[in-house]
This record gives C-alpha cells, sequence and structure tokens, in this order.
C-alpha cells in the first residue's frame, strides 16, 4: 500500500483508495474461514490427515479412493460433494506448487484450512513418526480415506 502525494483532491483519492484495499485485507481472511460449513471441514480435515500420511510415507497405507467419496457423500450430501471438496484441495495443492490448476475449482477457505491442517499433522508426523503413522493411518483406515496393504 502507498500513498502518493501529487495534488490535494488526488491524495484524498489515493488515500481512501489505500484504507479500502487495507480493509478489504482484513475482512477477506475470516470471511474466506467462514465459507466452509463444518461438514465441509470435517471431510477437508480427514482428508488432508489422509493424504499427510501418505505423503510422509508412513508404511502400510495406500489411498482408497472410492472410500474416500464415499465418506465425502456421507458427509456432504452427494457424492458430487466430495469430487468437488477433493478437487478443490487438489487445486490447492497445485496452486501452491505453482502448477497450473482450474481457478474455477480453487477456493481460498479450502487452501487456507488445508494448510493449517496439513502444517499441524506434518509436524506430528515428524515429530514421532511410528506413533503419529498409527495413529493417523489407523484413523484414516477406520474412516475409509486410507487402506492397510
Amino acid at each position: 500500500m502507498f500513498c502518493r502525494v501529487v495534488t490535494a483532491s488526488n491524495t484524498i483519492v489515493e488515500i481512501v483508495l489505500t484504507v479500502v484495499a487495507m480493509l478489504a485485507m482484513i475482512v477477506s481472511g475470516p470471511a474466506q474461514a467462514a465459507m466452509l460449513s463444518d461438514a465441509e471441514a470435517m471431510f477437508l480435515d480427514q482428508l488432508v490427515t489422509a493424504s499427510v500420511v501418505l505423503e510422509q510415507r508412513c508404511d502400510g497405507y495406500e489411498v482408497d479412493g472410492a472410500g474416500g467419496v464415499q465418506l465425502g457423500a456421507r458427509l456432504l450430501g452427494s457424492p458430487e460433494a466430495a469430487m468437488a471438496m477433493i478437487d478443490a484441495y487438489a487445486a490447492g495443492i497445485k496452486a501452491r506448487d505453482g502448477e497450473s490448476y482450474d481457478p474455477g475449482k480453487f477456493r481460498p477457505d479450502v487452501s487456507d484450512a488445508a494448510g493449517k491442517t496439513f502444517n499441524r499433522v506434518r509436524a506430528d508426523l515428524i515429530k514421532d513418526p511410528i506413533r503419529a503413522c498409527a495413529n493417523y493411518g489407523d484413523a484414516s483406515v477406520d474412516r475409509g480415506l486410507l487402506r492397510r496393504y
């Protein structure tokens, strides 16, 4: 943000625009976070947890794609809603990694919430990999997101 002094009338306009832009940034964070329903937040948390278990290469677990969609459908009301959440999470990962993604599927609220869950679970897995892999991996199996091999 900047404020450039040229003339009195331009200065007022620039100050107003700067204030509006700063308020938009302050308000947009809470507004985006509030967009996730409780069911969406729960499914996303479980989805991200399972993906971190796989990302950290916890032995004995693999993805159960059908189980993940079924869980999402139970929580969100339909397989389409589950797939939309999965697609939003995937778009967030691609955006974070600098890859091309479908902007129509990207949701900042999903990306923000997923990042927080990812960091929390990954920190646990790094701190105590044996215990955390078993706890998070088994919970993901129980929910149907992962299966044992």
